[in-house]
């Protein structure tokens, strides 16, 4: 009996050490975790939320819009969600943007323009009355050109992100193609490269018509290559057409410094990727080390790196447009073979 009483004295004595040792590591651990005091002013806190009734009432959406823009402009001491959103990426672990710099247009201005234009169409009487016997018709020309000034580049930016464009010929980089690079093959350019569609090295087998908006006094490079296409090394490109010093929008005025040749897609390798990089030179540049002879049917000469070649001439030539299709093999890529490719 004895024995048993100590036995229970000796297991009390240590359960009520547990719970003390629990007990002050747990108060250790609210401490420590407790939350730090603010570096500042909280949002709202002047507010009275036991009398809203008090508060001063805007009265009109106008006070309310310059309270608001007032408020926006303030400077706190915390980041807002939109500053997390937009703040960039660090270059030593993110992706580096090596386009051209964007020049957004003034909200104030736009906003002008657009309050400008609905009072005009609220005054079109030829306008309300197609659009209440619904025969208005929306320009499709008009709309391709609003989506080109606004929200096409960032569209063409992640369709290229999809196809792999920037994984592959810029590594840890990208662009957003701010120049529009139309492209077109077949003699009436009805053959059109846009992003990612399937064109037969049939359509593609002559050299394409290319059109872009730039500065009479600009100079330009255009390249065409092939990330998929190369028959030894994965890591290695083909170099389909170059064209550096291009004045304004004439690609033929420019300096051919690696001449066309069709796709050639080996038979049984599926869709292979046929991209146009269009780059903006600050001044004329020297491409005398990579002029390849004309014509050009040597696989070797036509081996390519566009990484290498930017790398080279990236303080003169910066990424601009961006235009890309598909291929597969064709009767004609054999006829490419047995008679040009050497």
């Amino acid at each position: 009996m004895a024995l048993q009483r100590t036995a229970g004295q000796l297991w009390r004595i240590g359960a009520d050490s547990g719970l003390k040792i629990c007990a002050r590591l747990f108060r250790t651990a609210a401490v420590s975790c407790r939350r730090t005091a603010p570096l500042g002013p909280m949002p709202n806190e002047d507010i009275d939320w036991q009398n809203l009734e008090a508060l001063e009432k805007y009265r009109s959406y106008t006070r309310y819009i310059t309270a608001a823009e007032k408020a926006r402009n303030k400077e706190v001491w915390w980041k807002t969600y939109r500053q997390y959103v937009d703040q960039q990426p660090d270059p030593e672990f993110g992706l580096v943007d090596i386009g051209l710099p964007y020049c957004r247009p003034s909200r104030v201005k736009e906003a002008r323009e657009r309050r400008k234009v609905m009072r005009e169409n609220r005054k079109n009487p030829e306008l309300e009355r197609a659009t209440r016997l619904r025969s208005f018709r929306i320009s499709l020309d008009k709309v391709k050109t609003e989506w080109e000034k606004t929200n096409g580049p960032y569209h063409i930016q992640r369709l290229a992100e999809h196809y792999g464009i920037y994984r592959d010929l810029f590594p840890m980089a990208y662009f957003v193609p701010r120049v529009m690079l139309r492209v077109g093959y077949e003699g009436d350019g009805s053959a059109l490269v846009h992003y990612g569609n399937h064109l037969s090295p049939t359509q593609a087998s002559v050299a394409p018509h290319i059109s872009f908006e730039a500065e009479e006094d600009s100079l330009w490079t255009l390249l065409l290559t092939s990330p998929d296409e190369h028959l030894h090394d994965g890591e290695q490109e083909y170099v389909h057409w170059l064209v550096g010093n291009i004045p304004g929008g004439a690609v033929l005025s420019g300096q051919e410094i690696c001449p066309y040749i069709a796709p050639f897609p080996a038979k049984g390798t599926g869709f292979q990727r046929y991209v146009f990089i269009l780059f903006k030179q600050d001044v004329h540049v020297d491409f005398s080390s990579d002029v390849r002879p004309s014509p050009c049917h040597s696989l070797k000469q036509r081996s390519f790196k566009t990484v290498d070649f930017y790398r080279k001439y990236e303080d003169l030539i910066t990424p601009a447009g961006l235009a890309f299709f598909q291929s597969q093999w064709d009767e004609s890529v054999t006829s490419t073979f047995h008679t040009l490719l050497s």
